[in-house]
Formats: structure tokens, sequence, C-alpha cells
């Protein structure tokens, strides 16, 4: 199954390092059945398009941990790592939410998707914002919309190494 793991550039290091992405929890989002069933329209794609937009914003809660122990020398992007990987569906959690067990393994990943440099300001904001937000904070809401309004850059697997060294 297509799924999409949320993550940071550290977790993106670690990956060019080892050659396997650890999901923290092993959670991920991907097209099932409960989220197809939240939407009263969409094809195949604008759902899986929804799915990556629960693990981008999933990813905005790792960075404001992240940002919160005092780690300023990570960039404020979204990472989504896309990966063909077998999972174990979480209707407990979210209507797309999926547990992956196990590291997954740079073969499995199809695509990365980061947030560009412009996005910075808008995502380090929403990242300080995005619990407020869920609890139904309007102005939270608004900081992480703004984040959410940057589309996420695409990039092979094979460009991951090219792209975190650029960053060191």
């Amino acid at each position: 199954m297509r799924v999409y793991v949320p993550a940071t550039w550290p977790m993106l290091r670690t990956l060019v390092k080892t050659g396997v992405l650890d999901p923290i929890g092993g959670t991920a989002f991907a097209l099932t059945p409960a989220l197809r069933e939240a939407y009263t329209s969409g094809d195949d794609e604008e759902l899986e398009y929804a799915a990556m937009s629960h693990a981008a914003r999933a990813s905005l809660r790792l960075l404001s941990i992240e940002f919160g122990l005092g780690e300023d020398a990570t960039p404020a992007r979204r990472v989504v790592v896309s990966a063909d990987v077998d999972v174990t569906l979480r209707p407990d959690l979210d209507d797309g939410a999926v547990r992956i067990s196990g590291a997954v393994p740079f073969e499995a990943i199809a695509a990365v998707h980061v947030d560009t440099e412009e996005a910075e300001y808008a995502v380090r904001e929403a990242s300080g914002a995005v619990d407020a937000a869920d609890l139904g904070d309007l102005d939270a809401e608004f900081l992480v919309g703004e984040a959410e309004d940057h589309d996420l850059a695409w990039y092979d697997p094979s460009e991951v190494a090219f792209l975190v060294e650029g960053q060191a």
C-alpha cells in the first residue's frame, strides 16, 4: 500500500546514512477505506493527496517537538516520505492513519516531499500552533493554513542525498 510517512529533516539525514526510515510510533497515512468514506467526492488521486496532507500536518507536530527541544538547526520544512509497504489500519486514530511495523527500507520509498525555503517562516509559525488549531483555535488554524498553502516539492529517492547534503 502507498503510505505517507510524516518526517523531519533529521529523519531524512538518518535515512541517507542508514538506508532506512524509522516512522515515529510506526505511524503513517494512506488512502484507507475510512478515509475514502470520509470524503463525499474525489478520485483516488485527490484522496491520496488528502492522505499526504494528513502526513504533512503530522510533520508539523514532529517539528513542534524538535523546536521545543531546542533543535534550532532543524530546517523548518515539512517532510513527507511516500513509500510502498504493508500496513495495519488504525481507525482508532484518524481516518487515514495506518501503522507500519518496523523501518521503511530505502528501496520501498517512491518519493520524498519537502517544503521549499520560501515556506520556512510559515512552517515555523504553524509548528507552534498546530495543537491549538486541532483544538479549534481559529487564529492557530490560520497559521497552520498559511503553511498548508505552500505545496511540497517532489523529489525522486535518488535525489535525497543531494537534497540533504545541500542543507548541511
